[in-house]
């Protein structure tokens, strides 16, 4: 068994525009380990969005390999794409992404109903996630109650719900001032130390510096991979 939970080889992405075709991803090699954070950094447009979303197997690769726990991923309907998703990534989003009438408790179990759990396991789970995020006392609050940095914790709990085997996470704090940036680095911090892998993409290097790794995109190619005693 493999101790990387991700392997990419010659990951090549390009979109078309028009007559033209766009190179955003130009041969990209990558493996990483189980239990390792990561940090993805790069200038608009070096293609770290991009890579995000095949990492995440919210896009597929022109041409390439990707294995994810095992299982190769480049070749799966968007059906098998979709369960990979549920069952083995837990995504965070600058936007947190919360359905603004459901409850912080709902928002989170909500994975687990695409994963068939049933509505005691769901709540169950659930409840213990967002102790866990430090947010027990705010259960039945929704969206629009809570603060952004509780919002960012709220979705951080419905990452983790599924016990997937990455987190990761694009720009987690790009819509928080610096203070509950900090606070959520230090949740990310804490959910690294647990065992968990987490990948973030970041253009901030205050941010980036929480990683163990740092991975510099330039041009649609790996500039850098350097990894932190």
């Amino acid at each position: 068994m493999s101790e990387n939970v991700i392997e990419i080889r010659g990951i090549i992405r390009d979109f078309k525009l028009g007559q033209e075709t766009v190179h955003v991803l130009k041969g990209i090699d990558l493996d990483i380990k189980k239990g390792e954070y990561v940090a993805i950094m790069g200038s608009s447009g070096s293609g770290k969005s991009t890579l995000m979303n095949i990492l995440g197997c919210l896009d597929t690769p022109t041409a390439g390999s990707y294995i994810l726990n095992g299982k190769d991923v480049s070749q799966m309907s968007d059906d098998e794409l979709a369960d990979i998703r549920n069952t083995e990534i837990g995504f965070v989003f600058q936007t947190f992404n919360l359905l603004p009438r459901t409850t912080a408790l709902d928002n989170v179990a909500l994975p687990m109903i695409y994963a068939g759990a049933s509505k005691s396991e769901r709540l169950q789970r659930a409840s213990e996630v967002l102790t866990d995020v430090g947010l027990a006392d705010r259960m039945d609050h929704k969206p629009n109650q809570l603060s952004g940095g509780q919002r960012q914790r709220v979705a951080v709990g419905r990452a983790l719900v599924n016990k997937p085997s990455i987190i990761l996470a694009d720009e987690p704090t790009g819509n928080l001032d610096s203070k509950t940036s900090l606070e959520i680095m230090d949740l990310f911090d804490a959910i690294h130390a647990n065992g968990n892998t987490v990948i973030m993409v970041t253009h901030e290097e205050d941010i980036a510096e929480h990683a163990k790794r740092i991975i510099r995109l330039r041009d649609g190619m790996v500039s850098s991979d350097i990894t932190k005693d």
